[in-house]
């Protein structure tokens, strides 16, 4: 009786043991976190971003198929950002958008790999690339700023960031982002401030700004983009105040000087002794210790960025002021 009473109470203790057992490892199956959604998959489950979902698959490219694999950040504007696009832009609806343009300003919103907002906010500013291009097949360049949220281009605010996704992340956005010109790029860098001051002195007889801005012939352009400091020596060599003491005349042909019409130059293109025929005076390339400008009066400026590519055109960043000849 003993004996039996013993595996008796044996068998019941193994029987309990293996039922909490078998309990902890369902409950671990049931804990599992989900597979990550591709970011197609995301805009698709997500009702504040149909207007993205039906671009997507309206759009040139396949480009449902592009965001279902590869590595991908995307800017994904929500559905009241498309409907501000769409009237500004005197569309009704998705359907009535050229599917190549619409195309291309979707790409405007893709970055390759994986870019998370504390990696922006630890740079503070500066450019990255999307995978939007010009006539050209260039990338398009895009700038982004932390100061205030993060904004890219100057104009759109990041709402909702960080989405994680199985091939890359989200970041929610209000507003599209349209194709850059180089006026974008000038106005939103506040390293271009006195440059903008000076392309948009009224008593200029060049509007240079509707110029630069256009996306037809004169364009593509090529800037050379001098920075506030790059001014702030001119001033000292001429022996000057400001901007308001140089005459209307020196200043249109200054700025003349700093671009090109009809081409899209990257650094690529440039070579040492080339010629650099600009709508002011021309200018030569110096390539002995890196990319370097020589105006007619052999000052130099070093190219300290290099193609910041828009659609109607590229801008290189230079540290001095070249001028026409004295």
């Amino acid at each position: 009786m003993n004996i039996s009473l013993k595996l008796y109470k044996l068998s019941l203790v193994l029987f309990m043991s293996f039922s909490f057992i078998s309990c902890d490892v369902d409950d671990n199956e049931s804990y599992s976190p989900p597979p990550l959604s591709t970011i197609t998959e995301f805009a698709a489950s997500n009702s504040d971003l149909s207007n993205l979902a039906a671009a997507l698959s309206a759009a040139d490219g396949n480009l449902l198929s592009l965001l279902n694999g590869g590595n991908y950040t995307v800017l994904a504007p929500n559905n009241w950002a498309f409907e501000v696009w769409l009237g500004n832009n005197g569309y009704t609806s998705i359907d009535e958008v050229p599917t190549d343009i619409l195309k291309n300003i979707l790409l405007n919103h893709v970055i390759s790999g994986t870019v998370r907002s504390s990696d922006l906010a630890a740079t503070g500013s500066g450019y990255t690339s999307t995978n939007a291009t010009n006539t050209d097949g260039d990338f398009l360049s895009m700038y982004f700023s932390t100061n205030n949220g993060v904004v890219f281009n100057g104009v759109t605010t990041v709402l909702n960031p960080d989405i994680a996704a199985s091939n890359g992340v989200v970041h929610v956005v209000d507003l599209l982002i349209e194709l850059p010109t180089v006026v974008t790029f000038a106005t939103t860098n506040p390293g271009f401030e006195t440059l903008v001051t000076a392309l948009t002195r009224d008593d200029l007889s060049e509007d240079f700004v509707s110029i630069l801005s256009t996306t037809t012939e004169p364009a593509p352009f090529t800037v050379f983009a001098p920075t506030n400091e790059a001014f702030s020596s001119l001033f000292s060599e001429l022996g000057v105040e400001s901007l308001n003491d140089i005459n209307t005349a020196t200043l249109e042909s200054t700025l003349g000087t700093h671009v090109v019409a009809e081409a899209n130059v990257r650094s690529e293109d440039l070579f040492n002794g080339m010629l650099i025929t600009t709508i002011g005076d021309d200018l030569t390339i110096s390539a002995g210790t890196g990319p370097q400008l020589v105006d007619l009066n052999s000052r130099t400026a070093n190219i300290i960025a290099a193609d910041i590519q828009a659609y109607n055109g590229v801008i290189h960043v230079i540290d001095n002021v070249m001028l026409p000849q004295l």
